[in-house]
């Protein structure tokens, strides 16, 4: 008698998607965080480097950058040792702390008439920041299965996104009440973001504490020769995406004025909001991470090159377009290879340690933004920043591909 052997089992599917309250909490207050940010921090920049005739204080547009320099410095920083401390006590205390204080950090701003009161708000705001982001990343890893933390990287990110398109054009309109009523309205918005993460985030613990003292995250993380060479490249990539913040507020309002804030994070925000997720995964199903990582930063810095020759809004608006095309790629994936690369009870000292990539890179383009469109104006070289950031930006796509080769497949 012959026996049929039984066809081969299919191999099992992963579970559906599903919300959980967690993850809903944590989209919810991502979105109220990255709305009160763009509330005001765009602002900074109309208010105080905007002339007179304007509105604004005529501070020279390097001393602004200057602060928002140090306040990405000072949060990416901090966010280094605050993912550290997120495996020893869990995500949400650090997460709590740290919207009370970016609260009290802006409401401070919305006094602020001098430059070093305006440093020191924006100091403080960068130190609750700092509390919170890391912690924030190790959180959604520590409530999403492995096989969707994609999906809710990439949710978190069009939350995010969706904050960016609403944040400046209540900001702008509240700008017309004056600074003081918008920057205190967001220190309003992380009060209820902490509201909303008190009530539907549990306290997550690390299954199992690390070995050794609080560091030892830390150490492991900048020990991963691969994860330590992408954490660094990377710096390329935020001294670009940080202009959206300097060079190219500067330039819009040079093109349609001050209200040109709302339009132009509307259209960088909605672009993301609609095509991130699709796009997301239609990258996924025929690229690997790496490709995609290169080509969206590519993206970003030709972009940026293209820029120079934008002489309408309209025009910088296209421009604008490609460019968060190439941003709207990159968080997700780079989120979800740092989950990837961190072991189970380092998870918040591996997105600490990634942090480093924007603290220097946004620190970087934040003085360097502003620096570069004072020098092309002044020496008659408009075209000097873009053309600089266009280089920056191949560059920085070159370095990624060398500094992701050695990497498993399972990992790419």
């Amino acid at each position: 008698m012959t026996v049929t052997a039984p066809p081969p089992l299919a191999p099992a599917q992963p579970p559906p998607f599903r919300l959980s309250g967690a993850q809903l909490g944590l989209i919810a207050s991502n979105f109220l965080m990255w709305g009160g940010f763009f509330a005001v921090i765009p602002l900074i920049t109309v208010h105080f480097a905007g002339s007179v005739e304007s509105g604004g204080l005529g501070w020279a547009a390097a001393s602004v950058g200057l602060v928002l320099g140090l306040r990405q410095l000072t949060q990416q920083g901090l966010t280094v040792l605050g993912g550290a401390w997120a495996d020893r006590v869990g995500p949400k205390p650090l997460i709590l702390a740290g919207c009370v204080l970016r609260s009290l950090g802006f409401a401070w701003m919305a006094f602020s008439g001098t430059l070093p009161v305006l440093l020191a708000s924006a100091l403080l705001a960068g130190i609750g920041g700092g509390l919170f982001d890391a912690p924030k990343n190790a959180a959604i890893t520590a409530v999403t299965q492995p096989e969707h933390r994609t999906q809710m990287f990439s949710l978190a990110s069009i939350s995010g996104n969706l904050g960016m398109v609403t944040g400046p054009l209540i900001g702008a309109a509240l700008l017309g009440l004056g600074f003081q009523v918008a920057a205190l309205a967001s220190a309003c918005v992380y009060l209820l973001a902490a509201a909303v993460m008190g009530l539907t985030l549990p306290h997550v613990r690390p299954p199992k504490r690390p070995p050794g003292s609080g560091m030892a995250g830390l150490r492991a993380a900048a020990n991963n020769a691969p994860f330590r060479r992408f954490t660094l490249v990377l710096i390329g990539y935020f001294l670009l995406s940080t202009q959206i913040n300097v060079a190219i507020t500067l330039k819009a309002i040079a093109l349609a004025g001050p209200q040109a804030t709302g339009p132009l994070y509307a259209v960088s925000a909605g672009l993301a909001v609609a095509l991130q997720y699709p796009l997301l995964r239609l990258a996924e199903r025929y690229l690997r991470v790496r490709t995609v990582l290169t080509l969206a930063v590519g993206a970003v810095g030709v972009a940026l090159g293209l820029m120079a020759l934008a002489s309408t809004f309209g025009a910088l608006l296209l421009c604008v377009g490609l460019y968060s095309l190439g941003t709207m790629l990159v968080y997700p994936t780079q989120q979800t290879l740092t989950a990837r690369f961190a072991p189970a009870g380092q998870v918040g000292s591996y997105f600490g340690f990634s942090a480093i990539s924007l603290g220097i890179g946004g620190a970087l383009g934040s003085v360097l933004g502003g620096w570069l469109v004072d020098t092309g104006t002044s020496i008659g070289v408009p075209a000097l920043p873009w053309v600089l950031l266009a280089a920056t930006g191949l560059v920085t796509a070159w370095g990624l591909r060398w500094a992701l080769r050695d990497l498993a497949p399972a990992v790419r």
